[in-house]
């Protein structure tokens, strides 16, 4: 593991835990793709600067990407497969439905499914569920991604540039979603293994609100990025210091703390959920332009369909 003092000066304190966590993030993710590579189709969009690889696009997963947590999601695989009993699936069932009416991360919630997911998979190997991660993406967490937010992140991919899902969720189910979205990598939590198999500990602590920003920090200084030319995409308050890490941030399907934020520092908005759920929060549902605006549109009418 990388020492403290090559890490850039930063803007908010952090604790130890979460630079820890941020390191291992970063880690992780820049292993995971040194055996792969994700080629950029063509094209060059008006936003961001085409070929300006020193730019990169940090994208939270949860209500930004995904609707709903990929945690919760993936606890509904794992029950499917007997990982645990019927009361736990009721756990996760509340967690998840308490995330998606409400909007925001509630801390309480988030730390009970994390405490559940180590349990559940302490004594199992990491290959056993990166392959389950597979399966589960695509029974429960595919049909849930945001139009509008995959346009934006293709626009980068598009541009030249690496595009990396950062979220609080473990870092195998995060690398299966960013390689079938066709992302560069993700920084996500990291859960002790000893000799490919769970210990139920994690390596710092989960990477959220702080963490997150040091694992960002991290690969940043790792990869020869300026972040100052880097953009950051977020629906909650909680990640103001990965947003405020970078020249580009945006609030993405905002909770209402994020909202005031980014309207008193000027930050872009864009809001992919239904006019309704916009209203809800007090934002117009925000169109952009070109596939933004297209994405928008398929969002609503995905939404429609299912109900």
């Amino acid at each position: 593991m990388a020492a403290f003092g090559w890490l850039t000066p930063r803007r908010r304190s952090a604790t130890a835990r979460s630079v820890l966590a941020g390191e291992a993030a970063a880690e992780a993710a820049r292993k995971s793709t040194q055996d792969e590579s994700v080629s950029a189709p063509g094209g060059e969009p008006q936003f961001p600067v085409h070929g300006d690889d020193r730019a990169a696009a940090f994208f939270d997963l949860d209500n930004t990407v995904m609707q709903g947590a990929a945690l919760f999601h993936f606890g509904r695989g794992l029950y499917k497969r007997k990982f645990f009993r019927t009361r736990d699936l009721a756990r996760f069932a509340w967690q998840q439905a308490w995330f998606r009416l409400a909007g925001v991360e509630d801390p309480e919630h988030m730390q009970d499914a994390r405490d559940s997911a180590l349990s559940i998979v302490q004594g199992h190997r990491v290959s056993e569920l990166k392959s389950i991660g597979e399966e589960i993406y695509d029974e429960y967490m595919a049909e849930r991604i945001w139009p509008g937010t995959r346009a934006l992140a293709q626009a980068h991919l598009d541009a030249g540039q690496k595009v990396w899902l950062v979220t609080a969720a473990p870092v195998e189910i995060a690398q299966v979603i960013a390689r079938r979205l066709g992302l560069t990598g993700a920084l996500g939590t990291v859960a002790e293994s000893i000799g490919g198999v769970y210990t139920g500990k994690l390596v710092g602590e989960p990477l959220h609100g702080p963490a997150k920003a040091e694992a960002v920090r991290a690969l940043a200084v790792a990869e020869g990025l300026d972040l100052s030319r880097c953009a950051a995409y977020s629906d909650s308050h909680n990640d103001i210091p990965m947003l405020s890490l970078v020249g580009h941030p945006y609030a993405i399907n905002p909770d209402s703390k994020l909202r005031k934020h980014a309207r008193e520092l000027d930050w872009r908005l864009r809001d992919y959920r239904t006019g309704r759920k916009a209203a809800k929060v007090g934002i117009p549902a925000a169109a952009g332009v070109g596939a933004v605006a297209g994405g928008t549109a398929a969002a609503i009418a995905l939404h429609r369909r299912r109900r």
